[in-house]
């Protein structure tokens, strides 16, 4: 074999173990909503006496590497990433912050079916740390005498869908429920954690 046949068959070997190892990493952007339950407020005897939960735009962002495929299974590590931009809030009476900020991040294992297939089902399990930003307002106006800041442990559960028209591009549907302690709301409902269940869809990229 020719030298100039040998390097040309070194370039291929090359650019196709670098694609296939490329194809084991991967990046997503969705957008969607966060909901969370109306929680009940100790001792109240008020009117309206629930703390209640807007649904809050949330940007969620991703990063995955596949660790080890199994047939038809892919086991990766993942980072999911939540930020909620503004969850409005609502009770009888002026107690409450006007709306709370929060920001999840949860390191994660992700089990896909069909991995690197043009449509892939997935599981994730996983947990990490949670904060919340309440507002410096009350609901009704008035400054909020109570914590602004509260972090948390997260345990993150999720399913979705990604779904490749291309070979790198492709469209992700998920759904993370983000089960955390709950923000500092200056007063004490029936619970003391809550499900922030984010729901969202977006784009993926493998590289």
């Amino acid at each position: 074999m020719s030298l100039k046949r040998l390097a040309a068959l070194i370039v291929c070997v090359v650019i196709l173990t670098a694609c296939a190892f490329a194809q084991r990493n991967e990046v997503s952007a969705t957008l969607g909503r966060t909901f969370v339950s109306s929680q009940r407020i100790q001792g109240a005897d008020f009117n309206n006496p629930n703390v209640h939960f807007g649904n809050g735009l949330t940007i969620g962002g991703n990063y995955t590497r596949l660790l080890k495929t199994y047939g038809i299974f892919g086991i990766s590590g993942e980072v999911p990433v939540a930020y909620s931009f503004d969850m409005d809030l609502n009770a009888g009476e002026n107690l409450i912050p006007e709306s709370y900020k929060s920001l999840f991040v949860t390191p994660a294992v992700r089990v896909n079916v069909f991995s690197g297939e043009a449509v892939s089902p997935w599981v994730s399990v996983g947990g990490g740390y949670g904060f919340f930003k309440q507002s410096d307002q009350l609901v009704f106006s008035g400054p909020n005498p109570g914590k602004t800041s509260t972090s948390t442990g997260i345990f993150q559960f999720g399913a979705g869908l990604d779904v490749f028209p291309w070979e790198k591009w492709g469209f992700r549907l998920e759904a993370r429920d983000f089960y955390s302690g709950v923000p500092d709301l200056n007063l004490t409902t029936v619970r003391s954690r809550q499900h922030n269940i984010y729901v969202g869809g977006g784009f993926i990229r493998r590289f």
